[in-house]
């Protein structure tokens, strides 16, 4: 089985997830209607996030601008060997977490489960709380 093959079925196994053919090559994963991310033939990951985790990402060496949309929300990884396997299944771990979290019953324990799961920093925290609905105040 190759990258592209482990990854698809790694990403399929999340809730709400599915594949499609991507126009470029590969294969794409969405979250509903919205892309969580793309992996091409050859083992390129390319992924969309918010401005500020796209930056924390750069700014930590966890993923590259993309190649042709530098200065835009896009990362790009490539998949080098196993641990590189695992490294983008994380990032698109962390994709999938921004709209899971839009949608779940209970957004603050789900950051709080990913987080741990993940191992992710306060600085990736504190950018993904802010994407948790706030609700209407009954009082």
């Amino acid at each position: 089985m190759n990258h592209v093959e482990r990854v698809r079925e790694r990403v399929l196994a999340w809730p709400q997830t599915s594949v499609h053919p991507h126009r470029f090559g590969g294969s794409e994963f969405r979250f509903g209607k919205a892309e969580i991310g793309h992996v091409h033939t050859g083992g390129i990951v390319d992924i969309p996030f918010p401005r500020p985790i796209r930056d924390a990402l750069l700014a930590n060496y966890l993923a590259e601008e993309h190649r042709w949309v530098p200065d835009s929300g896009w990362t790009t990884f490539v998949i080098r060997g196993e641990e590189g396997l695992d490294h983008a299944v994380w990032l698109l771990r962390l994709s999938y977490l921004r709209y899971a979290l839009k949608t779940a019953p209970d957004a603050r324990e789900l950051l709080e489960q990913e987080s741990k799961a993940l191992g992710l920093g306060s600085e990736l925290v504190s950018l993904l709380e802010v994407l948790i609905p706030t609700t209407p105040s009954t009082a």
